[in-house]
């Protein structure tokens, strides 16, 4: 018996020929649900050859390491989420119906690609380079910030202050995103409509010059004013 009858002996599973495309693609589809079930430093190279029904070394010759194959993935669940929120951030558009469209599109994602998402805002930070979550909510949050400035502006407010604004928006619909990942209800529409109601309304209903009211000033005496 030859070493190749007893390779196959010693291994029953069928082997698999693809093109190298092919298995590139296969091996990104493997790594990318093990790592967004269960994060990165849980995984090892040999679980993902296993997985993926190769040896550790066609791993290594297309993507040089657990690394690699990561960064792969996290670059394309970036790419793919900011171009879905940015394709909702239109020009002219009413804020509140940004802020719906931003939720929804996020949520979509979400509901979606659950692992890909986990795998963003979960992320190992030692082991990636460039793009992450918080670099596309950066994103969101500039984007948000140049439609708020005018309408803040038409409300009586002061549009300096809009950079504050967009950042919290952003870092909500994040968080927003975060939690319903994990839970997956309510649904998507009731969750949209109520943090809208939250963000748009708070909005709204800002006080065109807001100070403290309890906490001490750097002089040590209250900040003047009563709360509304």
């Amino acid at each position: 018996m030859n070493e190749s009858e007893l390779t196959n002996r010693r291994d029953p599973r069928p082997r698999i020929r693809m093109t190298r495309a092919d298995r590139r693609e296969q091996l990104i589809g493997v790594a990318r649900e093990l790592f967004g079930t269960r994060g990165y430093d849980a995984v090892s190279i040999e679980e993902i050859a296993a997985a993926a029904q190769v040896s550790k070394p066609v791993v290594y010759e297309h993507f040089g390491g657990k690394e690699g194959l990561y960064q792969v993935i996290v670059d394309r669940e970036v790419t793919s989420l900011s171009e879905m929120l940015a394709s909702q951030m239109i020009p002219g558009q009413h804020p509140r119906e940004m802020l719906e469209r931003i939720l929804l599109s996020l949520l979509d994602y979400i509901d979606e690609s659950p692992d890909g998402f986990r795998l963003l805002s979960h992320q190992s930070p030692t082991a990636v380079s460039g793009g992450t979550f918080t670099t596309v909510i950066a994103d969101v949050a500039e984007q948000v910030t140049e439609m708020l400035a005018p309408v803040m502006e038409e409300l009586g407010q002061d549009p300096q202050t809009a950079p504050i604004y967009g950042q919290l928006l952003a870092g909500a619909i994040g968080r927003i995103g975060q939690w319903w990942v994990e839970v997956q209800a309510p649904d998507k529409g009731t969750v949209a409509a109520h943090v809208t109601n939250l963000l748009w309304l708070g909005l709204r209903s800002m006080e065109r010059d807001p100070h403290l009211v309890t906490v001490p000033n750097p002089d040590g005496e209250e900040w003047g004013g009563t709360p509304n």
